[in-house]
């Protein structure tokens, strides 16, 4: 298991498989099996039954976890994709940046 350099919300690339070179935003992350959740990236077809909520039931599309290996960060200064580093600031303060332009992605 690697430390996973992307949050909840990042733009990102899918560098691998099948959607590769498409972009997207983080739906959600699972740190513990190491997979994001990415905004209309591997999309799967799910049978659904019945149901209170969906009465008709039928097929659905949705979103699937893919590995988080597979995505880069897409640096919102620069447009590239690119590695993660972390920096501390003179306040002492933990901030991610891009590896490919060095500006300041966020606090950590």
């Amino acid at each position: 298991m690697s430390k996973m350099r992307i949050k909840k919300g990042d733009r990102v690339r899918v560098i691998s498989g099948k959607d590769a070179g498409k972009e997207g935003k983080i739906l959600s992350r699972n740190i513990d099996k190491d997979t994001v959740v990415v905004e209309n990236i591997n999309m799967v077809t799910k049978a659904v039954r019945p149901s209170q909520k969906d009465p008709r039931g039928g097929l659905v599309k949705k979103e699937a976890a893919l590995s988080a290996s597979k995505v880069m960060l897409v640096c919102p200064k620069c447009g590239k994709a690119t590695r993660v580093g972390r920096a501390f600031l003179d306040s002492g303060q933990k901030v991610r940046i891009c590896k490919q332009c060095g500006e300041i992605i966020d606090k950590a």
